[in-house]
């Protein structure tokens, strides 16, 4: 990761917390020049960007409620924290461009394809809360190796799955990486096109957020 030319950031996903040494993970990925966010936020070349692992719990009226075993409740609690958490991360960034960065899914739509039985394992309708709070342009998340590309939120912030054994099955005959281009600066006259967007007027300054080959699948980066 060195060798790579542009700010990064990243978010820890289950992987890298299953071998009980994150801290170490998160030194090694610093250490390479990236910035490991866990309810923080930066800014990249103008861009926000809010990270959190994120957690389970499901989607909508058939998520988990805090009732019961105390085991559920504190499953529970979980998802609710690390949704409190983005909501610091987002209220802290002052950016015209807000980028929200997970490894669980906060909708049903891009996990559409995994086993349903898993589904509450795979993300949870709380993080889509604080998203819906703050002018967000684009979430990405990973985790749903089966899932679906895009979707969005209630109030149409574009989210996209840039899991890697999902982006490797979808793109066959390229690498398996996303490119966004996300405005940055003062919006111009009139409304402005959203980040997904590739009509950007030309004269305006652009970073690009992307999901290189090679990388974990909660990974970004911003060039």
């Amino acid at each position: 990761m060195t060798a790579l030319r542009m700010p990064m950031a990243a978010v820890l996903g289950n992987h890298d917390l299953e071998s009980g040494k994150a801290d170490e993970v998160r030194q090694i990925l610093t250490d390479a020049g990236i910035v490991v966010l866990d309810g923080d936020a930066c800014e990249l070349r103008g861009i926000g960007i809010a990270g959190v692992k994120g957690f389970g719990g499901g989607f909508g009226k058939r998520a988990l409620g805090p009732w019961g075993e105390t085991i559920i409740k504190q499953f529970v609690r979980e998802a609710v924290d690390e949704a409190l958490k983005l909501e610091a991360a987002l209220a802290r960034l002052r950016t015209t461009q807000l980028i929200t960065l997970l490894h669980y899914s906060p909708i049903q739509k891009t996990v559409d394809g995994e086993p349903l039985e898993i589904y509450p394992f795979l993300g949870s309708s709380r993080l889509e809360e604080p998203i819906g709070r703050y002018p967000v342009s684009l979430v990405l998340h990973g985790h749903a190796h089966r899932g679906q590309l895009e979707g969005t939120t209630q109030t149409g912030v574009p989210v996209y799955n840039v899991a890697i054994p999902l982006l490797k099955r979808s793109f066959v005959d390229r690498l398996p990486f996303r490119i966004f281009e996300v405005p940055v600066g003062p919006p111009a006259i009139g409304e402005m096109p959203p980040a997904h967007s590739t009509s950007t007027p030309p004269t305006r300054e652009r970073e690009v957020v992307a999901v290189p080959h090679g990388r974990r699948s909660t990974d970004a980066v911003a060039s």
